[in-house]
């Protein structure tokens, strides 16, 4: 489900599950946790890049968040790590700088993901975005103050309560985005970062970033409380299960309201 490996002082972690579009089940979540740990604990080890495997899919998803079928089927806990909240990443405290690479759709908490990392790198085919409101879902890993502190209030706001994507360009020009690469070329300017990071001295690489999560994180413990309490309400309405099953089925939701 997640492939880990070393290439130099670069830990390289993908996900694996490219038939269910990398979304996110408890496999995938615990293994995440595990490639974290690895990283973390690898002293020889300076930067992590998340990447994905997006093999055999016709319209490349770098993650399309959680797996709803396994929501559905009550496995929803199992989606979230003690340490790591959503697939074992999106709260992890770290000491080492993380970049993503993406090259497809990262939505839901595939985009979470994203947000939580430190860099992105990303192909003009990419897009990212919080498509819960369509399923009866709350953004529930960051997404929801993380993506307006990384793109400014609006655009955010519109992305969230439209649950449309934003395109690889405009996410660029608004920040989200470190650095816009052709299609295929994610994981090699992902290394070159990471290359120019590991030029500079790890101590103080890796003070600096825990600081600066600090410093952009300092109200996160109520913003989390908020986002668990929103999560609550839905995950006890009556529209949850018709948000699922309308997904499964392919056809258009049925909404109550309640």
């Amino acid at each position: 489900m997640v492939d880990y490996e070393v290439q130099g002082r670069v830990a390289l972690i993908t996900l694996n599950r490219p038939e269910a579009r990398n979304a996110v089940n408890g496999d995938v979540a615990t293994a995440m946790e595990a490639a974290i740990d690895a990283m973390e604990d690898d002293p020889e080890v300076w930067v992590g890049i998340v990447r994905a495997n997006t093999e055999g899919q016709e319209r490349p998803v770098f993650c399309a968040g959680a797996d709803l079928k396994a929501i559905n089927s009550g496995q929803g806990a199992a989606l979230s790590t003690e340490r790591g909240g959503f697939a074992g990443f999106a709260y992890r405290e770290r000491r080492k700088p993380v970049i993503v690479a993406v090259d497809g759709l990262a939505t839901a908490g595939g985009c979470e993901i994203v947000l939580a990392s430190d860099m992105v790198v990303a192909t003009t085919r990419s897009a990212f975005g919080l498509a819960e409101v369509k399923r009866n879902l709350v953004a529930g890993a960051g997404g929801l103050f993380r993506l307006p502190r990384a793109i400014g209030r609006a655009a955010a706001m519109e992305a969230i309560l439209t649950g449309e994507p934003i395109p690889a360009e405009r996410a660029y020009q608004l920040g989200l985005v470190n650095r816009l690469v052709e299609p295929g070329a994610a994981e090699t300017e992902a290394l070159a970062l990471a290359a120019a990071i590991c030029e500079a001295a790890p101590a103080a690489t890796s003070t600096t970033a825990r600081l600066s999560h600090t410093a952009s994180g300092a109200d996160e413990d109520a913003l989390k409380s908020m986002t668990n309490a929103a999560m609550g309400t839905v995950m006890r309405s009556e529209d949850l299960k018709e948000g699922l099953t309308a997904f499964i089925e392919k056809r258009p939701p049925q909404w109550k309201g309640r």
